[in-house]
């Protein structure tokens, strides 16, 4: 199978994930803390979400700088920030949303998950039935 038909199975695939699923994505407050970190970094193209097997609920959320965009990542932009999202992670990010949360006791990116029955007390890992 030649390359080019393989990136554009994919794209197709993309597509359709993405008219099958609901989205996911950034409140105003995310893309604008996105956005400021990408600003100060000018090496990074994006923040990749991704989520992993592992945590103390069975999955976690993992959240990276990159300058890579892999060619199946679905890409997200709101507000002059990227997001990539691998479709491995779509499936487990579908419906949710990412949020920044600026607090009295520290500052950090959040997931609202409708699709996570339970979640640790930190917030980075999740489990689904």
């Amino acid at each position: 199978m030649t390359p080019g038909l393989n990136a554009k199975r994919r794209t197709v695939y993309i597509r359709l994930m993405s008219e099958t699923l609901e989205r996911f994505r950034l409140t105003a407050a995310a893309a604008g803390r996105v956005a400021e970190i990408l600003a100060a970094e000018p090496e990074q193209k994006a923040l990749r979400v991704e989520v992993l097997a592992g945590g103390c609920s069975g999955f976690q959320y993992k959240f990276d700088l990159t300058a890579e965009q892999n060619p199946d990542d679905l890409v997200i932009t709101a507000q002059g920030a990227t997001v990539f999202v691998d479709p491995a992670s779509l499936d487990l990010l579908a419906g949710a949303e990412l949020d920044y949360k600026d607090a009295l006791m520290g500052a950090h990116f959040a997931v609202k998950n409708p699709i996570a029955t339970s979640s640790c007390g930190c917030g980075t890992s999740f489990s689904i039935d």
